[in-house]
């Protein structure tokens, strides 16, 4: 899906804050993540380790090995996911979404990165395949995969409205991950899959509704051993927005569930040259 453009040929473009030169782990070997993304299970380039349903308005937590795609979809229509991404043997290594989007840019794309949290700064994550990449920037300023915004949350939906829900992405998530170990607090700033984002004219946040149609998807590589754990939004493809209660209400009806398929490489040609990233040598002088 195309959306017009918002871009005005006689402004001027500032340049961006951090810039790469090839060779730089900014800058993903697109030949590379683009022969991974090529493989299949039909052309025998992959092979299907995990699939499963996430229910609309709830959460699941997995583990996806070093080397590995995982693969997000939107089966039945347009949901936003809530993802949080940790390092499987240390969750202190954990997804920076702030930097994420100040080293690439606001909204995923494909050969961006997920990058981890100081003293590992690494990426987690390379996007490898997205559906949603003609989106563009669509007629208010809006772009598709969020890193701008965070997750729903009870507690300022207490402080809004006065009512209690207990099924925000923000629950979902600590319910996910407390199974592996963790808690409410391990949760962090996540990327808001399919979910349309922008700031207006006034710099303030807007969300839009999901574009994504019945089997839309993006992929990413692992980089690392990860635990992935995601969580199907309450407020599912964002076209009844709200808070409290009643809103949550109202927007059940708009709640589809999320697939997950994980998916081992068959061919090991295909990670040629590649090797799992590296913390920076940096240490602290503290």
């Amino acid at each position: 899906m195309s959306a017009p453009s918002t871009d005005d040929a006689g402004s001027r473009q500032p340049q961006p804050a951090y810039q790469a030169s090839q060779g730089s782990p900014l800058v993903a070997d697109q030949k590379l993540y683009s022969a991974i993304a090529n493989s299949t299970t039909s052309n025998g380039g992959r092979e299907l380790t995990d699939s499963f349903i996430i229910s609309p308005r709830s959460g699941r937590a997995w583990t996806v090995p070093v080397g590995s795609i995982c693969r997000i979809t939107t089966p039945d229509g347009p949901q936003v996911g809530d993802l949080n991404i940790f390092n499987s043997h240390d969750p202190k290594e954990h997804l920076w979404t702030a930097r994420s989007r100040q080293l690439h840019r606001s909204h995923l794309v494909i050969y961006d990165r997920l990058w981890s949290n100081l003293p590992y700064l690494r990426p987690l994550v390379t996007v490898i395949a997205n559906s949603l990449e003609d989106y563009g920037v669509d007629g208010v300023g809006g772009r598709v995969h969020d890193l701008l915004g965070t997750r729903c949350d009870p507690y300022v939906n207490k402080m809004l409205t006065g009512a209690e829900f207990d099924f925000h992405c923000h629950s979902n998530l600590a319910r996910a991950i407390k199974p592996f170990g963790l808690a409410e607090s391990d949760v962090h700033d996540n990327v808001n899959l399919f979910q349309v984002t922008g700031l207006n004219k006034d710099g303030q946040y807007f969300i839009e509704p999901s574009p994504a149609k019945a089997g839309d998807y993006i992929e990413f590589f692992a980089e690392i051993d990860l635990l992935f754990a995601l969580s199907a939004c309450p407020a599912g493809d964002e076209s009844v927005f709200g808070w409290g209660a009643d809103a949550m209400e109202r927007m059940e009806k708009c709640c589809r569930p999320l697939k997950v398929d994980v998916y081992k490489l068959q061919d090991p040609q295909l990670l040629s040259g590649w090797t799992s990233p590296q913390c920076p040598s940096y240490k602290s002088k503290d």
